[in-house]
């Protein structure tokens, strides 16, 4: 098999509002802590690495402060210049931004992805719209640079959009179902053609880490 498109995702490294166990939306979102600009170093010198083997041609990244660091990071060791697209923010909160993410869950009876049709605060995306955005505009994405490489620095959820998009997961599995993504982690997806030009995506890694080794806490 041959690898055609590859998809390779970032999530951003530790943000204050991580730390301090606050929705981190618009408004909310204050940006890296010292520890998470010191996770996304290793990981740039890690993807300049990639990009020298094999480059990189487009490069995409969510608005949200917290990504907009990870990618200052990240394109002062890789030269590319990332494209930021809206529709790659996390969810929209809300009157929820900014509050602690515990009074939140409390008052809703869980995390949104529990009750995925109903907006857990006023103002804010139900879990299911949120999915929706955010597999359109991925698969646009795909779509503009097949047989391309394609790098994303976005949000957890960013990269749980993406297997609900390339498994095809139902809502009824989604309930039920999650994925452990840790900070400035790297997942890939490739799409490989086989002998019968049989095109089939394939999760190559997920939340990979071995670059964080040495990152200093």
């Amino acid at each position: 098999m041959a690898v055609t498109t590859e998809l390779v995702l970032v999530r951003h490294g530790e943000a204050n509002n991580n730390r301090t166990g606050t929705v981190g939306g618009e408004h909310g979102c204050t940006g890296l802590t010292f520890h998470g600009r010191n996770q996304v170093e290793p990981l740039a010198k890690r993807l300049a690495t990639e990009h020298h083997d094999r480059p990189y041609t487009a490069f995409y990244g969510s608005p949200r402060r917290r990504v907009l660091e990870t990618i200052e990071v990240l394109t002062a060791t890789l030269p590319l210049k990332a494209t930021i697209l809206d529709d790659l923010r996390g969810p929209d909160h809300g009157d929820a931004d900014g509050l602690q993410w515990r009074d939140v869950k409390s008052a809703f009876g869980g995390p949104p992805q529990h009750n995925p049709d109903e907006p857990y605060a006023t103002g804010s995306e139900t879990w299911n719209a949120y999915l929706a955005r955010a597999t359109t505009t991925l698969q646009q994405i795909i779509d503009k640079h097949l047989g391309e490489r394609i790098l994303i620095a976005g949000h957890g959820e960013t990269i749980e959009a993406v297997h609900v998009l390339l498994m095809q997961l139902p809502a009824p599995v989604r309930l039920n179902l999650g994925f452990v993504t840790d900070h400035a982690s790297l997942t890939r997806w490739q799409q490989h053609v086989n002998r019968f030009d049989r095109r089939t995506w394939m999760l190559a890694a997920h939340n990979d880490t071995r670059h964080l080794a040495g990152a200093k806490p």
